[in-house]
């Protein structure tokens, strides 16, 4: 068992263990972004953590999409959600490890890469449980959503902050900001030069 800075020793990779890792991401997101960077993951490691969160997120939103609870996407298949949400998260990766040592931070690729493959599994759990609620109550399917957009915000703020040491979470800010620019700027661009995106690929962006 890995061991995070603070000493301890790190859960135990079962679904009570990461169920609790996800609440104390909620609750503690600095003590949980020491927890993951302290890890030194491979790039193999990273790359496959890449791969699961990504296909994980398209099977959630295929199977959403056939229960009808999406609407903007609705035109999207699994794969190219797939491929959306592999180059979306891909150019945040890249977008906040360059906008943050533009600002004096010092996180890495790899860095950037852990956290936000922890906070895409998140990203999965919060679309589960919107599918389920859903089937229940769409209020409170939309209340849930909310509260995970402003929740998700808090988190990466907090990452972004203890990876890039600035001490500063409005500075955290600034640079999640700039780094939104950046990556829609690229996608327009993209987009452009591909001569527009599908319907259901430009309303989800």
């Amino acid at each position: 068992m890995a061991r995070g800075p603070d000493g301890r020793t790190a859960r135990r990779m079962t679904v009570a263990g990461l169920l609790s890792l996800a609440w104390q991401t909620v609750t503690a997101p600095r003590e949980v972004a020491r927890m993951l960077l302290g890890l030194h993951l491979s790039r193999e490691a990273l790359l496959t953590g890449f791969g699961l969160v990504v296909a994980l997120n398209a099977l959630l939103v295929g199977l959403m999409q056939l229960g009808g609870e999406l609407g903007p996407v609705g035109g999207l298949m699994p794969v190219p959600m797939g491929l959306l949400l592999a180059v979306m998260l891909a150019g945040s990766i890249v977008t906040l490890t360059w906008a943050g040592r533009s600002f004096g931070g010092t996180a890495r690729l790899e860095d950037v890469a852990v956290l936000l493959i922890w906070l895409q599994g998140l990203r999965a759990l919060a679309q589960l449980g919107v599918a389920l609620i859903g089937a229940v109550s769409g209020g409170l399917a939309a209340l849930l959503v909310l509260v995970a957009l402003c929740v998700g915000l808090w988190i990466l703020v907090a990452f972004l902050d203890e990876a890039h040491g600035f001490g500063s979470p409005l500075k955290a800010l600034l640079v999640l900001i700039l780094a939104t620019l950046a990556l829609l700027a690229a996608l327009m661009m993209i987009a452009s030069l591909m001569g527009g995106m599908p319907n259901g690929m430009a309303s989800y962006v």
